[in-house]
């Protein structure tokens, strides 16, 4: 039962029968002690009327006095009797004897089978003995129970009618809240009304809200990722057919300078989509980080002798300035996409001759991963706005896609390490990555 409206209803009912039948069990007793007192009371009467009687008339028999209402054939279920001081029987209002004579007081005793209550009433003469069957006092008891029967069962009925009600209502935020959420096209993100919802839904809500703004977030980060993506993979697939259309008007002796040039507009097309792929793959939700421990100095080797080719034919003088031995818990096939980009954007903004040191060290609680180049550098008031998306600073020099350095942040981010911009002494920039020695910092739990 997956109903919290049928489980509420069921716990409350269920202990609303259980308390009336409870109640209905303790009234039956106590009307039942009641009703024998009663009956004892109307026996003591009707003892004194008939001692009252033989003290002023010893010589008659008594009247048949009854303070219940018999029927014919439940005479016999009644008896009155006088008893002598020696214990001889004077009279008995049944045919038979009738119980024999008992001490001072009531008492049930059983004779011929059935119980009788009986009340004896002594004077100095005689003893006044009035029995009756508790068979008959039963029965006027059971006749009486559909009075008392009647008021329990309404009391159910409308407790009953009420606890529905009540749970109706109280769960009538949850099916508006409901309602509102499938009247909704799958772009209306907004967020739902929380106002004057009961303490126990609000949270819902409120959580519920959060999640519609972090995905409205994503959808928007998405669309804009889309369009700059198109932006950017057009420019280089258009230049690629602008360079295939002008190698068909040249001569053969110009091929290889087209060709050439047509390789080079591939090579960027294929390194944008190479990173619009990683930036994708770090977008959240794309997949949980492969966890696990990270030899990042054995990283870094292999990015560098990766680039070294690359950085020779550009000139370029690239090393491993220094790299202690450091292991981490990480992503691996991310940190080594942080360490490529961060090599591969000092590369394609190297203007030859320049060197690039690559280097790692660990201090207390961080390991500390620079690439430092002797370039052109970048300005203090612009080093916050290359770690965006598509940010470049020369957008007409065709070098870099400005996703490197946003892709460098992100995986950092995914690490909870830092990411510094700062100048290379003697001039150029040091990019500069603190990773904890931790790792990637684990959500608490619930």
């Amino acid at each position: 039962m997956n109903s919290i409206r049928a489980r509420l209803l069921l716990w409350l009912i269920s202990s609303v029968l259980i308390t009336t039948l409870v109640v209905g069990f303790l009234t039956a007793r106590l009307t039942w002690s009641g009703f024998n007192n009663v009956r004892d009371l109307g026996l003591e009467q009707i003892a004194q009327t008939v001692m009252r009687h033989d003290e002023a008339a010893p010589e008659l028999p008594p009247p048949v006095i009854t303070s219940q209402t018999l029927a014919d054939e439940d005479l016999d279920q009644f008896v009155s009797q006088i008893w002598d001081r020696s214990g001889r029987l004077v009279y008995s209002s049944l045919a038979d004897v009738g119980p024999p004579l008992q001490p001072p007081g009531h008492h049930i005793v059983t004779w011929q089978g059935q119980s009788w209550r009986l009340y004896a009433l002594p004077s100095e003469l005689r003893t006044v003995q009035i029995a009756i069957t508790t068979k008959i006092r039963r029965r006027h008891f059971y006749s009486l129970t559909p009075w008392l029967m009647v008021p329990l069962s309404l009391l159910v009925v409308t407790l009953g009618l009420l606890t529905n009600a009540g749970v109706n209502r109280a769960l009538r935020p949850l099916e508006d809240l409901r309602h509102d959420l499938s009247q909704r096209s799958p772009e209306d993100l907004k967020s739902v009304n929380a106002v004057g919802l009961p303490d126990e839904i609000a949270p819902l809500a409120d959580t519920l809200n959060q999640l519609l703004e972090r995905v409205d977030q994503l959808i928007t980060n998405q669309k804009r990722f889309l369009a700059d993506a198109a932006h950017e993979l057009n420019t280089p697939l258009a230049a690629i057919k602008l360079q295939a259309q002008l190698a068909r008007r040249l001569g053969p002796a110009e091929w290889p300078s087209a060709l050439d040039e047509l390789d080079a507009g591939i090579e960027r097309a294929t390194r944008l989509s190479s990173q619009l792929l990683q930036l994708a793959r770090l977008e959240p939700g794309a997949r949980q980080p492969l966890l696990g421990p990270v030899q990042l100095d054995d990283i870094l080797r292999e990015a560098v002798s990766a680039f070294s080719a690359r950085a020779e034919h550009l000139g370029c003088d690239l090393g491993l300035a220094g790299a202690s031995a450091v292991s981490l818990h990480g992503d691996p096939h991310a940190l080594r996409t942080l360490v490529d980009n961060l090599i591969d954007n000092a590369l394609n903004h190297a203007t030859a001759p320049v060197r690039i040191d690559v280097s790692l060290r660990a201090d207390t609680h961080w390991a500390v991963l620079e690439v430092s180049d002797t370039g052109l550098g970048i300005a203090p008031a612009d080093r916050q706005r290359v770690m965006e998306r598509f940010v470049r600073l020369a957008p007409g020099d065709g070098k870099g896609s400005g996703l490197g350095l946003s892709i460098v942040r992100e995986i950092a981010e995914l690490h909870g390490a830092l990411v510094e911009l700062d100048d290379t002494p003697g001039g150029g920039l040091t990019v500069r990555v603190r990773l904890p020695l931790t790792g990637i910092p684990q959500p608490a739990a619930p």
